[in-house]
């Protein structure tokens, strides 16, 4: 078939993101309809929906849709990938030992150090340091149940706004070209949704804490850190990762692709971080913090396929109105729509893609004919509070449900694991997240947004 003179994304179908919807969907319901299966096999069915979609679009597109699978694939989601590791291992080489007695005033401090370590560590590796501590602290509880749900909202998701080590959205909009430190013009909607839901969360513990029977003493056993060798490795992270926003050395062509010296180094710094970690940290530290590789190996393998089948859509969006979502384009125009488009979407489909579509969305209905680099620094000089609105929607509503973030379910599984009676999908979504949170993101769109 001859090569296509137009872009892709103004001839693709529409039905030809149907396998990433496909991917998203099975993710959020598989594991609630059939977990056993899922747990099993979700490597297959996260290649499965890879395959369904890349094979016809090479074969119908040639050259050019091979070209965009290996772009996604070796600058968007390798690197991703990589970060997360490199964190994931670092911060899991750190244990918080000691047990302080569950107070409304301790909780609502461990709480504020989740919150306040989470741009810095990644919400996953800030939730692995701080979730057992808080577990411990309350051992002797019957109402113990706020406390984890409390720990998702701030935790795992709220805390990690500030910077592109936080979570996931954000270092894909820093692959992108959006420099590291723009995202610190978010501290206000940090600030203020933090403040609201630690507030709130006092006042709740407390009315709880009223109604617990008596309960003997805890032994005196204070707070102390093993393995804080990792703040080191995790400092070469952070500093690896900033050095690839300022040091631009050149560029290096590797199979049709142009990748920077800067990035590559990166991800070599960011692998060394992590394997000295695994070698000079002791496996007791390790196993305090309940250590084992199954979250990651299962983020890899499902974003493998995320990200492949996400090219269609991302084409599309990127091509604006001149292609066929340009009804979803042109209807999501101002800041407070794609603040709570990119969060609805966050809450149920994973807030890394949802925000990278949304993004898209962006440079192609603002710059639809400037490259890409052009773009970004076009949207971010003249409409910044656009991608503040999806970069804050997408962060903070992954707290909308378990599926919303990957740090929710690991989460609550070790609550569970702990005896923690944590509600169900729904019970999450419909008792908790729905009166608390909601109402506290539209107080966030009447005064920043």
């Amino acid at each position: 078939m001859p090569p296509h003179s137009e872009p892709l994304g103004t001839i693709l179908p529409l039905w030809s993101a149907l396998p990433f919807a496909g991917i998203l969907l099975s993710i959020a319901l598989c594991p609630l309809l059939m977990p056993r299966v899922w747990h099993r096999h979700y490597a297959k069915i996260s290649f499965g929906w890879a395959l369904l979609f890349a094979v016809p679009f090479v074969g119908a597109y040639g050259g050019p849709a091979g070209h965009e699978l290996l772009h996604v694939l070796v600058a968007d989601y390798v690197p991703f990938i990589i970060l997360l590791w490199g964190l994931f291992t670092a911060a899991g080489g750190i244990a918080l030992r000691g047990t302080p007695a569950g107070t409304p005033a301790i909780n609502t401090l461990l709480l504020l150090i989740g919150t306040a370590i989470a741009s810095w560590v990644g919400t996953t590796g800030a939730s692995m340091l701080m979730i057992r501590p808080l577990l411990r602290a309350n051992a002797g509880r019957r109402h113990r149940v706020h406390v984890v749900v409390f720990f998702i909202f701030l935790v795992a998701n709220v805390g990690g706004l500030l910077t592109p080590l936080g979570d996931p959205p954000l270092f894909l909009g820093f692959l992108h070209g959006v420099p590291f430190f723009w995202t610190l013009r978010l501290l206000p909607h940090l600030a203020l949704t933090a403040a609201l839901l630690l507030g709130l969360f006092f006042v709740i513990d407390t009315r709880l804490s009223r109604r617990e029977p008596p309960r003997p003493p805890l032994a005196a056993d204070p707070l102390r850190l093993e393995g804080t060798l990792n703040l080191v490795w995790l400092a070469g992270i952070m500093g690896a990762v900033l050095l690839s926003g300022v040091w631009k050395p050149g560029t290096l062509a590797i199979a049709g692709l142009e990748l920077g010296i800067q990035n590559l180094a990166r991800d070599a710094i960011i692998v060394g971080m992590g394997a000295v970690s695994l070698l000079l940290t002791r496996p007791e530290t390790r196993q305090a913090n309940g250590f084992t590789w199954a979250p990651i190996r299962e983020v890899a393998l499902l974003f493998a396929g995320i990200f492949v089948t996400i090219v269609p859509a991302l084409l599309m969006l990127k091509a604006g109105v001149e292609g066929p979502l340009r009804m979803l384009v042109g209807n999501v125009t101002t800041p407070d729509r794609y603040f709570w488009a990119s969060g609805i979407l966050s809450s149920f489909l994973d807030n890394a893609p949802t925000y990278l579509a949304f993004f898209n969305s962006q440079l192609g209905q603002f710059f639809p004919t400037l490259a890409e680099p052009e773009a970004v620094r076009a949207l971010i000089a003249t409409k910044g509070k656009f991608l503040e609105a999806i970069a804050a929607g997408a962060v903070l509503m992954g707290a909308n449900s378990y599926i919303g973030n990957a740090p929710n379910f690991m989460v609550k599984s070790i609550a569970e694991e702990a005896g923690v009676a944590m509600p169900s999908f729904l019970g999450y979504v419909f008792r908790w997240a729905l009166p608390i949170l909601i109402p506290v993101f539209v107080l966030l769109t009447w005064i920043l947004i």
